[in-house]
């Protein structure tokens, strides 16, 4: 019976160990793997913003190509670039923020209504990160960060437009987990060809921009508001019509690219 019980100890003990060991090494693991690990999200965020504005050169580093591009913060309820006022009083250190976390700080964001909340994002962060490619002090590019709920999951991307703030350059999705073969075509580059050229706001300066039902038709006067439809996937299209609406409109970047249009920002 000691015998048993001696063997059973043993079983249990090297059981034990072997779990504290693969820990340790999982452990260590992780924590040398996670500068890489940031490195590599840093680069396909650099990667998929440079996309959006079509200066994504093969050719060049990512990091290379990113020098054209200028990080800025925007104040989004006033529609403004933040100062470093705003950012001290909301206690943004503006190199390291991080806006998709904001949107999840009651400290950093505010609360939607359901008439709001059109893109189902639930809280909308205070302030945005924008990107410009400029000539001089002139924006010949501006790249939005734009997000919301498809069918299974919330969309993450970005919108490109010229220095009209009307025209579309690029959109495109880089974090998204709809049906592939169907929502997940958004990630379909033919599919994203189709924004280029598009324009966002009608005469009344509304955000009307969307996916059409099925094909666009050429022959229609508000074609030029319009991209196909995502076939068999009518939840993911309507959920990227309704982010476009929300980040475009005026809970969104509406008042801020007015300013730019206007008296600037």
């Amino acid at each position: 019976m000691s015998s048993g019980n001696d063997s059973t100890k043993k079983t249990v003990l090297v059981a034990l160990s072997l779990c504290l060991v693969c820990s340790v090494f999982v452990a260590a693991a992780a924590v040398g793997l996670k500068p890489i690990q940031m490195n590599n999200k840093d680069l396909d965020r650099k990667k998929n913003i440079l996309a959006a504005a079509e200066l994504l050169d093969p050719a060049v580093s990512i990091d290379s190509a990113f020098e054209k591009i200028e990080t800025r913060i925007i104040n989004v309820k006033t529609g403004q670039f933040a100062s470093q006022a705003d950012l001290d009083t909301a206690g943004i250190d503006a190199a390291v923020y991080d806006q998709k976390a904001a949107a999840k700080d009651p400290a950093l964001s505010i609360a939607l209504t359901g008439e709001q909340d059109i893109a189902s994002i639930k809280r909308r962060a205070n302030f945005a990160t924008v990107y410009l490619v400029k000539q001089g002090d002139a924006i010949e590019k501006i790249i939005l960060p734009v997000h919301g709920y498809g069918l299974w999951s919330t969309m993450y991307g970005f919108m490109a437009l010229e220095s009209d703030y009307q025209t579309v350059v690029g959109f495109g999705f880089y974090d998204q987990g709809e049906t592939p073969g169907l929502g997940g075509e958004v990630d379909n580059p033919s599919w994203k060809a189709l924004w280029k050229g598009k324009e966002v706001y009608n005469d009344q300066g509304e955000a009307v921009l969307g996916l059409a039902k099925g094909a666009v038709d050429k022959a229609d006067p508000a074609a030029k508001f319009k991209v196909d439809g995502l076939s068999g996937a009518t939840l993911t299209s309507r959920g990227v019509t309704n982010l476009v609406h929300y980040w475009l409109g005026n809970e969104g970047f509406g008042p801020f690219l007015a300013n730019l249009r206007g008296e600037g920002a």
